[in-house]
């Protein structure tokens, strides 16, 4: 059930950090001497908000949190990932996004601790570099918060 749980919160935060944006690095001032320099091509971090490693807590109250980590991939069109990679880690089964709205939604099927298979449901949005929202299996449900770092 804590794996179950576990599993959750990772899914959740997925979801809530969704987006990030990140503010160019600005070029040294040139001297005197110097010529101007020719600014960098800085990646566009709103091209893909989501790709990346989400750090947070899940858990069914305030008072009853879980860590979780999850490693998202969005090509544009499709989204992919992994809760809690590693030894027991669990891969998202279904994943979408809208980028317009900040919408996340992601599915997982994990075992339980009694064996059995336990499918989560997450819903989120994300802000900036935050991403929450809700996620569900059988009749437990809960919240989630991630942090894209």
């Amino acid at each position: 059930m804590r794996r179950s749980l576990l599993l959750l919160s990772v899914l959740c935060a997925l979801l809530v950090l969704g987006a990030c944006s990140s503010e160019p690095a600005k070029a040294p001032e040139p001297t005197a001497k110097e010529a101007p320099a020719t600014p960098a091509a800085t990646p566009d971090a709103s091209a893909d908000p989501l790709s990346g490693t989400w750090k947070g807590d899940w858990g069914p109250s305030a008072s009853h949190r879980n860590p979780v980590t999850v490693e998202l991939k969005w090509d544009g069109t499709a989204l992919s990932g992994t809760v809690n990679p590693g030894p027991d880690a669990v891969p998202l089964t279904k994943g979408s996004f809208n980028k317009d709205t900040g919408a996340v939604t992601m599915e997982a099927d994990a075992k339980g601790h009694d064996g059995k298979a336990v499918h989560y449901t997450i819903e989120g949005k994300v802000d900036g570099t935050t991403m929450s929202g809700s996620w569900n299996h059988d009749d437990k449900k809960g919240d989630f918060k991630l942090m894209k770092g």
